[in-house]
């Protein structure tokens, strides 16, 4: 079986052969299926999403999050807490500005903490998943701990411009996705 650290290092050099057009292209594609996907879940009203580190060419989330303000669903991200080990929602909102702090995560100015007990669904960083919906983040373990603090069950969406791998090393502490979505696919597990 391959390695956590080989995946890792394969799938950031996959990200990195995208060029910036393409990337763009493929989370457009992303961000289309995701919408297909709430348009069988009306019921979904509230919303956490990751918000794109640029050096880690992530799928980019900005577009999405313009098309939940106009569907007026409640959003949420997180930031690092002060103990830096977990994760404080905060809401967004349409007016909210970001300023890109010194690891490039962008922060919502003059956000506020709040309770997370609302949220339905999570859309979470990674960089590979596999056929039965393990990820493999990029090794802090803050979304499965902020996973783990959730009193209420949320569905899981992970985003991926690429196909699963076959197989991922996974701990029991690893929380596994619901769904993941590629610029040309709903995979479910």
């Amino acid at each position: 079986m391959t390695s956590k650290s080989e995946i890792r290092e394969r799938h950031r050099m996959l990200r990195k052969s995208l060029k910036n057009e393409e990337r763009e292209i493929l989370s457009e594609k992303i961000t289309e299926r995701f919408l297909e996907f709430l348009d069988k879940r009306k019921e979904i009203q509230h919303i956490h999403i990751f918000l794109p580190i640029e050096r880690l060419l992530e799928v980019n989330t900005y577009a999405l999050l313009k098309k939940l303000f106009e569907r007026k669903i409640n959003v949420y991200t997180s930031l690092v807490s002060k103990d830096k080990i977990t994760l404080d929602t905060v809401a967004l909102h349409r007016e909210s500005v970001f300023a890109i702090d010194k690891w490039g995560i962008p922060i919502p100015e003059n956000a506020e903490k709040i309770s997370s007990d609302e949220i339905q669904l999570v859309v979470i960083p990674l960089l590979a998943f596999d056929l039965k919906g393990h990820r493999l983040g990029y090794g802090k373990g803050f979304y499965d701990r902020f996973l783990e603090s959730l009193k209420q069950p949320v569905f899981k969406v992970g985003f991926s411009y690429f196909d699963p791998v076959e197989s991922i090393p996974h701990e029991n502490h690893d929380i596994a996705l619901d769904i993941c979505i590629t610029p040309g696919k709903i995979l479910s597990f």
